[in-house]
């Protein structure tokens, strides 16, 4: 039974059932601040749980791309490791809303399981939330009554609040839930170990393969519970679970899932599997967990940047980035494969996946292009870590410890992607240890900055109106609305207070699709009582928040809500400008070019697209003509909804990472130019853009290109500055009849005096070293050279020193200046003196110079400088060296 059969069965089954299939949502969380990606099967729907949106379906089924590397769910360092865990999973779900519930859902995952997987039953145990006296909650009979019609009461195990009852949250829908377990031990082990014991005991051969939650409380900020007003049904099974079972494997790893990349990565490297035939699963070498870590990554590492999250410093993109860099490290330390690897796989798993999660094999050449950037910006780090971990090795092994530093291993892990147990393994071969306690204790601390920064104090909604679900948005027609306010929440973030408010109607455009939220005033319709600026607009979910400081004084009077006009324009046309830049790109770099994310405000707008050359000027001057050529033809911008299947037929260009709904908004700029998926606002015609004009074209990330320009006022802005700086240029210049010229002509001249001061400075230092070597002092058999000399700038002192180098032997050298006020200081000592009198440049300046001159500095062993505030004590730091010969 092959893992594609097995997907397939379980959608056709619940198919039949009157499911509708629906694909799954991108890998990437957009407008939900409380995930960076989709963890779980019900992300995609969270909104008809909330009750913020209506469900077009009431059944529906899918296969949910999850990734789990961040929050709660962090299981990085186990991946590959065991067995089980991974970083992207499948997660296999059915979903009723308001419709079937226990008896249903019930039934139908024995049904699956038993008779088209044809499952023993003999294998499974099944859990089901017993209680909770604190909360008020009673045992969940109705479940345990319903499993009682398909399996053997003593197989019906009693489950408590963590591992059998539901919640989204601190607050939000919740319930108990009812998993299935399988029993893979073999007959001998389960005859002597009844599996029941086993359940949620954490052996790797006992697993959940499937939970089913029913939805049916609210939870409250003081913990409270109520009665959800319509009750949902939520599943999820673990798809490399569930193939592992059916294929009768002891590894989800030694699956079909995994032995394809796996094969092709002991192809690649030359590295046969090292259970010679075996099972790979189960062996704890270090080459079968890199070949476990690599299966895995590769699959997380391009299915998110094929829905849009590019490798980065920061938030999402440094989740991704820290799995690539953990799948490089296992191949360059334990496959001894010390060259780019992941990108040739992707191919592989484009493949394999082509007919289920289709957006990686349409960008199948991007990704791998990005992939191997990646990879070898990583390896060139990879190997300066290497020459830093040889360090500290040395300096650990001279120390009376013998021990690396908690706070060096964790620099070693934080800055170049080393993690413990390599740390730890390179250690050992040195006869050192690791302070392993030390490296958690900073690892902690790292996370608990990370939880400040971002933690978020948010109360429950206080309901104005509870007959609004969701709030209207009118802001396409009209930039103002009558309206009253749904709910508001208070929020509280670094101690500073907000307010969340949802109107019943609004005007208000909602940050998305790379445009700004909007900002404005709601105010009284009636005389008395002040407004509220709204500060921001945002989408939570399906929600859209308004942001204040304050709530008007009467929450339940009718408000009117007025947008910033100005800058609603101004952004609307930077928003139409993007849409004539994006099929300009593609008339003149090729069809290659692909949005990779936007910035569309009032002042400028910012696109990233798939590109893998700088652009030309030639290039950026076509690109700019073409816009200006659509602008001037002043062509309407027609805005349609319509089927999103029939969009995609008029050519209209959808992009990755996206989740559209059934019906779709087409923005049309000419038929024949322009068509694009948008929920963005934008100009009536492109006359309304007046002037576009590029203002820089530079590398964003591996193989993403970014402009950033201006149309409009903020264009016509810019060209002003334009003109009044060659203005002040040409009147520095005296007025000249050809500015270029004049420019060009003061170069030559500056470049000739710089010529000049370099000869007379060459030859100041020439006589400055000549009265040096006049001034020998021998002490202890050591000549000495300490003076104070007049310089113009730092690096002098070191050519004076180089300088002297030649003409001497068994030296040192200490030169001070004052330069303009402050210290600079340059120390030289001869090899074989440094080795015999175990003296040290370096330290000398950070031990005993730099507090003297209040400043810093460092160095070689034999060179080294330093500079400081404090230029009163440039006699006693030549005393201080004298001292130390």
């Amino acid at each position: 039974m092959t893992s594609s059969y097995i997907r397939q069965a379980f959608l056709d089954f619940f198919k039949s059932k009157g499911h509708v299939i629906v694909p799954s949502a991108p890998i990437v969380i957009k407008n939900d601040p409380t995930l960076m990606f989709t963890n779980a099967g019900m992300n995609q729907f969270k909104d008809y749980f909330l009750g913020n949106k209506q469900a077009p379906y009431k059944r529906v089924a899918d296969t949910q791309k999850c990734l789990r590397v961040s929050g709660k769910h962090n299981d990085l360092e186990e991946v590959g490791v065991d067995t089980y865990h991974h970083t992207m999973f499948e997660m296999l779900g059915n979903w009723s809303f308001g419709d079937y519930f226990k008896p249903e859902a019930i039934a139908w995952s024995w049904e699956l399981l038993t008779e088209v997987y044809k499952i023993d039953k003999d294998r499974l145990y099944v859990t089901v939330f017993e209680g909770d006296k604190k909360e008020g909650l009673p045992k969940d009979d109705e479940a345990f009554n319903e499993w009682k019609k398909h399996i053997t009461e003593d197989r019906i195990l009693m489950g408590n609040k963590k591992d059998n009852f539901w919640e989204m949250g601190d607050t939000g829908p919740c319930g108990p839930s009812t998993e299935i377990h399988y029993d893979g031990r073999s007959d001998e082990e389960r005859k002597a170990v009844d599996g029941k014991t086993l359940v949620n005991a954490d052996n790797p051969q006992v697993i959940e393969i499937w939970n089913n939650v029913f939805i049916q409380f609210n939870r409250l900020k003081d913990g409270s519970l109520e009665p959800l007003p319509q009750k949902h049904v939520d599943t999820g099974m673990g798809f490399e679970r569930l193939v592992r079972v059916l294929q009768n494997k002891q590894s989800n790893y030694d699956t079909d899932v995994f032995t394809g990349t796996i094969n092709a990565i002991e192809k690649i490297t030359a590295s046969p599997n090292p259970s010679k035939g075996g099972e790979l699963g189960n062996n704890s070498s270090k080459r079968s967990i890199a070949l476990r870590v690599i299966a895995d990554h590769i699959r997380a590492i391009s299915f998110t940047i094929a829905d849009g999250q590019l490798p980065s410093n920061n938030g999402a993109g440094y989740v991704i980035r820290r799995i690539l860099r953990r799948a490089v490290r296992y191949y360059y330390s334990y496959l001894d494969y010390k060259q780019p690897l992941l990108f040739q796989l992707v191919d592989i798993i484009s493949k394999q996946f082509e007919n289920v999660f289709p957006e990686l094999s349409q960008q199948k050449d991007f990704v791998t292009k990005v992939i191997k950037e990646e990879e070898d910006a990583f390896l060139r780090t990879l190997e300066k870590g290497l020459k830093n971990i040889e360090t500290i090795v040395a300096a650990s092994s001279v120390s009376s410890g013998k021990t690396i530093s908690g706070k060096e291993a964790f620099e070693l892990y934080d800055t170049y992607g080393f993690p413990l147990d390599l740390t730890k393994l390179i250690a050992s071969e040195n006869s050192l240890s690791v302070d392993e306690a030390g490296f958690e204790a900073e690892m902690q601390q790292q996370k608990q900055r990370s939880r400040a920064a971002t933690a978020i104090d948010t109360e429950d909604w206080v309901i104005v109106n509870d007959e609004v679900a969701q709030s209207e948005f009118v802001g396409y027609d009209s930039l103002e609305a009558k309206t009253k306010i749904a709910k508001y929440r208070k929020v509280k973030a670094k101690g500073k207070e907000q307010y969340q408010i949802v109107l019943e109607a609004t005007p208000f455009y909602a940050e998305s699709g790379g445009q700004v939220g909007d900002t404005g005033s709601l105010s009284p319709t009636l005389s008395f009582g002040e407004g509220v600026k709204i500060l921001d607009t945002k989408k939570e979910n399906n929600l859209i928040i308004h942001f204040t400081e304050a709530l008007p004084n009467d929450v339940n009077a009718e408000i009117l809500a007025k947008v910033d006009v100005e800058k609603r324009k101004s952004t609307a046309a930077h928003h139409s400008a993007t849409h004539l830049l994006h099929a300009a790109l593609r008339n003149v770099l090729g069809n290659h070019v692909q949005q990779k994310g936007s910035l569309v405000n009032a002042e400028h707008l910012r696109f990233d697209f798939s590109h893998f050359a700088k652009m030309t000027d030639e290039e950026i001057a076509k690109v700019e003509a073409i816009v200006n050529e659509k602008i001037r033809e002043n062509i309407p911008v027609i805005i349609k909804q319509m089927p999103k299947e029939e969009a995609l037929k008029l050519g209209a260009m959808a992009l990755f990472g996206e989740k559209y709904g059934d019906i779709v908004r087409v923005v049309i700029i000419d038929p024949s130019y322009s068509v694009e998926l948008c929920g963005g606002t934008h100009v009536g015609a492109t006359g309304g853009l007046g002037f576009f004009k590029i203002k820089l074209e530079t590398s964003v990330a591996a193989g993403v290109r970014r402009i950033e320009a201006v149309a409009g006022k903020a264009a016509e802005n810019l060209i002003q500055q334009q003109f009044q700086q060659l203005a002040s240029v040409r009147e520095a210049l005296k007025n000249p009849k050809d500015v270029l010229k004049a420019i060009e002509t003061l170069s030559t001249e500056n470049t000739e005096l710089k010529k000049q001061i370099e000869s007379f400075e060459s030859k100041q230092l020439q006589s400055v070293k000549e009265a040096l070597l006049q001034k020998v002092q021998t002490i202890n058999g050591i000549s000495f050279i300490g003076e104070q000399v007049e310089v113009n700038n730092a690096d002098a002192l070191k050519q004076l020193c180089f300088g002297l180098k030649p003409q001497l032997a068994g030296y040192v050298v200490a030169l001070v200046s004052n330069i303009s006020g402050k210290a600079s200081v340059a120390i030289m000592i001869d090899d074989k003196i440094a080795a015999d009198k175990n003296l040290d440049a370096g330290k000398i300046i950070k031990q005993n110079i730099a507090p003297l001159i209040k400043g810093g500095g460092g160095g070689q062993k034999t060179l080294a400088s330093a500079g400081g505030q404090d230029a009163s004590n440039l006699r006693k730091v030549i005393e201080v060296v004298k001292d130390l010969l």
